[in-house]
């Protein structure tokens, strides 16, 4: 489980004071996190969830804080932090930051069909379009930069097929992102990304009929960052359409998350062009992510890493079946 910060009532009661939220009736921890302590709220104004954050800072915080409240005023489904009277969304609580943010209804679809991968497609392409005129910049920090800053670092842990791997794969990305294409498209159709949204940071509640979950919201954004579009919609494909046995891209899924995805956001030329290259670049990073948490883990976490080989064999399977979306203008 994760390492909390304890929260006493008192404390919950203090900033639901602050925030005019009303008497605090629940406080329970929630086990699942990885990064931050999260506590359910739920209190006379309604349900809410309360994060203290562990690994960023104050200063790093407003990037991530403010791009949620701008989707959500744009009126994409997203958690909105509540702000005090003069508008301030970031407090102190047991001596961390923290903040207080709606609770999204419903749970995790973990066994996804083509019926939630058309909403999840949809709605992102929807976040996207609406992250245009966010003021706040910040790279991808998870991006090339720290492939190139990691990758020494975790070499000395791989047996010869996975050093191979990984010198190759970034060796091609690096060549990718120097392309004049790639440059343009990070020009030119990129902005604030997700850059983390697996099955389990999406939520969907109940529907009309059986198993037609409605979606309700992303959450979690806290390894946004402004990135090309291309690179946050193959984040999606490697964990929404894939067989996690093996890794594998289901066709059926993956067409018609990017079918719904150009519904609210047609992709370009080069963008279809460059989708088996992004899909590679996104399996690369949590390949890396994941061999960095297991080998080089943070002092004091009590989590146990993730296994690399899910995304070493989503990766290898980039690599050899290259996957294109042949509709909407895929050749143009």
């Amino acid at each position: 489980m994760a390492v909390f910060t304890e929260v006493s009532p008192e404390q919950a009661q203090a900033l639901l004071d602050h925030l005019s939220l009303g008497r605090l009736t629940s406080l329970r921890g929630i086990g699942a996190g990885i990064e931050n302590t999260n506590y359910f709220v739920d209190c006379e104004a309604g349900h809410y969830v309360l994060t203290l954050f562990e690994r960023l800072t104050a200063e790093q915080l407003p990037f991530y804080l403010r791009l949620m409240q701008h989707l959500a005023r744009k009126g994409v489904p997203v958690p909105e932090p509540h702000a005090d009277a003069s508008g301030e969304i970031l407090f102190d609580v047991a001596g961390k930051p923290a903040a207080i943010v709606d609770r999204l209804h419903g749970g995790h679809q973990l066994a996804p069909d083509a019926f939630h991968c058309r909403q999840v497609g949809a709605t992102l392409a929807r976040m996207h379009l609406a992250g245009q005129d966010f003021a706040l910049h910040q790279p991808n920090l998870r991006g090339l930069a720290w492939w190139r800053e990691v990758s020494p670092q975790i070499l000395p842990f791989l047996n010869a097929a996975e050093a191979e791997l990984l010198q190759s794969e970034l060796a091609y990305q690096e060549q990718l992102a120097a392309s004049a294409e790639f440059s343009h498209l990070l020009k030119h159709q990129s902005g604030p990304i997700h850059a983390d949204l697996f099955r389990d940071n999406v939520m969907f509640e109940p529907g009309e009929g059986p198993g037609r979950e409605r979606l309700t919201g992303f959450f979690d954004f806290y390894f946004a960052g402004c990135d090309t579009w291309l690179f946050d919609l193959a984040v999606c494909l490697n964990d929404w359409c894939i067989d996690l046995t093996d890794g594998r891209l289901i066709e059926e899924r993956a067409s018609v998350f990017v079918e719904a995805y150009e519904s609210a956001r047609p992709l370009s030329g080069a963008e279809h062009r460059l989708l088996p290259a992004l899909l590679r670049a996104a399996a690369f990073r949590f390949w890396l992510s994941r061999l960095y948490d297991l080998h080089l883990p943070r002092e004091a976490s009590l989590l146990k890493a993730h296994d690399p080989r899910h995304f070493e064999r989503v990766l290898r399977e980039r690599i050899a079946k290259p996957w294109h979306a042949l509709h909407n203008g895929a050749a143009a």
